[in-house]
């Protein structure tokens, strides 16, 4: 049996890092069928107002859901996901 990895680089993805704010975008929470992905927060990072956070990231959760079709990878605008 073999396990799907969804890797998402925080660096183009998650504003805590540089990349965009993933409150802009979520095309790949969108297009995803089995909806395996999650907005959240950025952990261990404290906001300056908890009312509204400032930093957020995407995280697949539910990889024994996906189907490995690939729309996530090919909908990201900033080439984020990769699957494996």
């Amino acid at each position: 049996m073999s396990w799907t990895k969804i890797t998402i680089d925080q660096s183009k993805c998650g504003n805590a890092t540089g990349g965009i704010d993933p409150r802009n975008c979520g095309e790949c929470l969108k297009i995803c069928d089995p909806a395996i992905f999650i907005r959240h927060q950025t952990l261990n990072v404290k906001p300056t107002n908890r009312y509204d956070p400032e930093f957020w990231q995407v995280t697949a959760v539910w990889l024994d859901l996906c189907t490995k079709c690939g729309k996530c990878a090919k909908v990201c605008p900033q080439k984020a996901i990769t699957i494996t």
